[in-house]
């Protein structure tokens, strides 16, 4: 069946609006196309149509900065828990029921968003990375499998590791890519990634890249205090969307 033009013009403003948010923020693009485009489509299909987008875009925030190299043998280990547990999580996802997943994720997003606006911080010690590392890889990558949002508690982490704007961005860029591939694997293995859906998806790449161009515009103009407010109004406001369409159900 032929999409509508309502549908179509729906899907590219969600990836509009998806790629400038992630542009400003660094990430929130599956977060807020699946809201969004599951309002037209099963979150299984949203999932596979934000496969190529995400890939691209997460590739795009990873390399524009100088520090991949270092980033990837930093954080070598994460990238490979999440790899392994988003195998174990894509089951949810591909069965059609994540809403407790989603219920959790969302409440999770909202109380740590709000906790860094009142400027209560976490911290992390650089000396304790080659444990805790795989751990938030490991359950990063479940809770992406089951819901296709590979935020938490990847996003909690890294920001805890006190790294500067750029290293932060980059490093959510690397763990979103990871994520992002490991969840296409996932898809594809379950035969929900097809020949049509990966070229839907490929066409969806226009609107989340101009989205992101105008996003990163945003951000280069923000001072390090005011990107810190964004990005967790950014993490409570996602929160409270997820949490609130699950119990709207």
């Amino acid at each position: 069946m032929t999409p509508s033009l309502s549908t179509l013009a729906l899907i590219a403003a969600a990836f509009v609006l998806a790629g400038a948010i992630k542009g400003v923020v660094g990430m929130g693009m599956p977060t807020i196309a699946m809201s969004l485009l599951s309002l037209v489509m099963p979150p299984v299909e949203a999932a596979a149509l934000l496969v190529v987008p995400t890939v691209a875009t997460n590739a795009w925030q990873l390399f524009t900065g100088p520090n991949v190299a270092a980033l990837s043998r930093r954080f070598a280990t994460m990238m490979i828990a999440i790899c392994v547990g988003t195998g174990f999580g894509i089951h949810w996802l591909t069965g059609g029921d994540s809403s407790a997943v989603s219920l959790t994720l969302g409440a999770v997003l909202a109380l740590y968003g709000a906790l860094g606006l009142l400027s209560i911080h976490f911290t992390a010690s650089p000396a304790h990375e080659r444990w805790i590392s795989p751990i938030v890889g490991a359950a990063t990558g479940v809770l992406a499998g089951a819901t296709g949002i590979s935020v938490v508690p990847v996003v909690f982490y890294v920001n805890a590791l006190a790294l500067d704007k750029e290293e932060l961005i980059q490093s959510l860029g690397l763990a979103f890519t990871t994520s992002s591939l490991a969840l296409a694997v996932g898809l594809a293995s379950e035969n929900e990634f097809s020949l049509a859906i990966a070229g839907a998806s490929l066409l969806a790449l226009i609107p989340a890249v101009a989205g992101m161009m105008l996003g990163q515009a945003v951000r280069n103009r923000l001072r390090p205090e005011v990107f810190r407010r964004w990005f967790f109004a950014g993490l409570l406001a996602l929160g409270i969307y997820i949490a609130a369409r699950v119990l709207g159900k």
